[in-house]
């Protein structure tokens, strides 16, 4: 760490040089003048300075440093009768001020704070960018009108902290889309908390969701901290919402009016500021006429509701996703995998997808482990893609025919005479399709 002193009283500013210079790079100049022209030659991590420097004032400098530095930070030195001046020079940028004579500990455990606060500043400077990588826009693939809607909407949403309700089928991405809108918001040095409401059976979910203290069930042999206390000052993602008993939803109304919530066995109040978001694949409207769903609840939810479209209404995104997961798997596995066929591509163009995106991750990341080739090939689909496509051109025709051969030979462990007779075709006709249609033993 690099650290300036800039102080127009020389014994002064020899005083603090000579008192660090053991522990720190320092030096020293005599104006804010020669300070401002130093910096634009050198790089400096921390500067300590005085609030009256003869021909200038510290927060005229300060704001000249911040122009060409703004991380740099600095702690004001000032003597008793300019407290209040020190006190406007925080509210301008500066990291804290100390008065003369100045207490040498004091000065060093000072010091001590702006360094930790530096590193941890840049720590975040570079997590945020791992993870806007990981979860930010550039990883929602999609250039259809009906995604592009969806991101238009994240991007509005992110940054108030309205409660999402995400709707839409299983595997369409909702968790994807939770995480891209914390990740570009205000609350994303905080953290992102996942809850699989529909994975806890309902005796744990209000103690996954707000903790307990010690003996207030049998097996709570120690204090635990819940989701929601774990996620304050960040985002509270509750997967499948529509699956929480309706003891549950009681006090996750409550949290939501009041930010506030007791543990399991304690009636004292724990106040948080976490922002929900919540997804569904259910209906929620049907859940509340049925009396399972909680009306009050479903509005405090869904304050800004987004909906992801199933895949199959979105397949002009499905060639992009699948190079997007061909290239990302094959450099997982450590495969070249220069792309598909037209025919591979075809057949995945007229699936239906049910399981919608995670499906075809699926199927990408299977065909990538299991071919033999650099392009993916219809044989490294599997067979339901294969015969529930709804494709009616020759290929297709040709590859169900391939799978019933296949289906044949392996009954009769590959007996040509037998499977040409269960096949009311020639045996000789048999080889034929075998060699053209590429079936292997």
């Amino acid at each position: 760490m690099k650290i300036l002193v800039v102080e127009d009283d020389n014994v002064q500013r020899d005083l603090l040089v000579g008192a660090l210079k053991k522990e720190y790079n320092i030096s020293g100049v005599p104006s804010g003048e020669a300070a401002v022209e130093l910096l634009q030659r050198e790089v400096y991590d921390i500067i300590l300075m005085d609030m009256n420097l003869g021909t200038t004032d510290g927060i005229t400098t300060m704001k000249e440093i911040h122009k060409i530095n703004p991380e740099i930070i600095i702690i004001i030195i000032t003597a008793y009768g300019n407290v209040e001046n020190a006190v406007n020079a925080i509210k301008e940028g500066a990291y804290d001020y100390l008065t003369k004579p100045i207490d040498l500990t004091k000065l060093k455990l000072t010091i001590k704070r702006a360094i930790e606060t530096k590193q941890l500043t840049q720590e975040n400077k570079i997590l945020k960018t791992e993870i806007g990588e990981k979860y930010g826009f550039d990883n929602i693939i999609g250039n259809s009108t009906a995604i592009q809607e969806v991101l238009n909407q994240v991007a509005r949403v992110s940054k108030s902290s309205s409660t999402v309700l995400i709707l839409g089928e299983s595997g369409t991405g909702k968790e994807l889309i939770a995480k891209a809108i914390h990740y570009s918001s205000l609350r994303t040095a905080y953290p992102f908390v996942p809850v699989a409401c529909a994975a806890l059976p309902d005796t744990l979910l209000e103690a996954e969701l707000f903790g307990y203290e010690k003996g207030a069930f049998t097996g709570a042999q120690q204090e635990r901290k819940g989701r929601f206390e774990i996620a304050d000052k960040g985002t509270l993602f509750l997967d499948e919402i529509g699956d929480i008993p309706l003891s549950t939803q009681v006090k996750l109304l409550r949290v939501l009016q009041e930010q506030e919530f007791e543990k399991l066995g304690s009636n004292k109040p724990i106040k948080v500021d976490v922002r929900v978001i919540s997804a569904t694949n259910q209906p929620l409207e049907q859940r509340i006429k049925e009396g399972t769903f909680r009306e009050d609840l479903y509005y405090r939810l869904n304050v800004v509701p987004i909906i992801i479209p199933p895949l199959r209404e979105r397949k002009e995104d499905i060639s992009l996703l699948i190079e997007h997961f061909l290239k990302k798997y094959g450099t997982k596995i450590g495969k070249t995998i220069e792309g598909i066929n037209s025919e591979a591509k075809e057949i995945l163009l007229r699936y239906n997808w049910p399981g919608n995106v995670r499906e075809l991750e699926n199927i990408i990341e299977r065909a990538v482990v299991m071919t033999r080739n650099n392009i993916i090939q219809p044989d490294d689909l599997p067979k339901t893609v294969l015969t529930t496509g709804k494709a009616k051109d020759n290929f297709s025709i040709e590859y169900m025919e391939k799978l019933h051969i296949e289906e044949v030979l392996k009954k009769t462990n590959w007996n040509l005479t037998k499977s040409a007779e269960l096949l009311k075709i020639h045996r000789n006709t048999l080889r034929e399709k075998i060699r053209n249609l590429h079936i292997v033993k």
